[in-house]
């Protein structure tokens, strides 16, 4: 990406919010274009400044950021990286369904909320290192799961697309993948792309719980 990644950051409380701020600005790639102080903002101002990255808090008043991530990822203005204070609750599942590039807790040092905008620019899901398989794993699991998954959806991909959204539900980065699978990384964004497309899911984070569920 040429020019730097367009980041609008929602968040009800200003203190935090400009701390944000602060963190992001301090990185020459990202330019904060916007500011939110409730979801109905972050949602009319995702469509009106279209950004790269929505960097949103769950809890806010007016409209949660869970049902604001809903209508930014449906309408496709923008993917959504979550950040909250919890770290398995029904608020990070509800923004997983939503469509949510994926989650960080609000502790998260400063590089590496960073390098998780940078990840989720490129087109990448990231889930707080800490709890990525525990979180894929009880979202599979737990009451919060949706149907049981049918093995049918795997018949239309491809067998290196099935090796593929395995690596994604072990939480392998596009590099890991490329290099686990022998084959460049160009190669597995594209896999990565298709995949989704055929099985209708709307994040990388949802493909990874759809492979935890089947088994693969």
């Amino acid at each position: 990406m040429n020019r730097p990644i367009h980041v609008l950051v929602a968040e009800d409380q200003s203190a935090v919010r400009a701390g944000l701020v602060l963190i992001l600005r301090s990185a020459p790639d990202i330019d904060v274009v916007g500011e939110a102080a409730d979801g109905e903002q972050a949602v009319e101002l995702a469509r009106e400044i279209r950004p790269d990255v929505v960097l949103m808090d769950v809890q806010m008043p007016r409209l949660d950021g869970v049902s604001a991530t809903r209508q930014i990822v449906a309408e496709g203005v923008a993917d959504v990286l979550v950040l909250t204070t919890f770290d398995l609750d029904e608020y990070v599942f509800g923004a997983l369904r939503a469509g949510a590039a994926g989650f960080l807790l609000k502790n998260t040092e400063a590089r590496d909320l960073l390098e998780a905008v940078r990840t989720v620019a490129r087109g990448e899901g990231i889930v707080a290192p800490a709890v990525t398989r525990r979180l894929i794993a009880e979202f599979a699991a737990g009451p919060a799961r949706r149907t049981k998954a049918d093995p049918a959806v795997l018949e239309g991909l491809t067998r290196r697309e099935r090796e593929v959204l395995s690596c994604v539900g072990q939480g392998l980065a596009n590099a890991e993948i490329a290099e686990r699978l022998q084959m460049a990384e160009g190669t597995v964004k594209t896999h990565v792309s298709r995949l989704l497309a055929k099985l209708e899911l709307r994040s990388r984070v949802q493909a990874a719980v759809l492979a935890q569920e089947l088994g693969i």
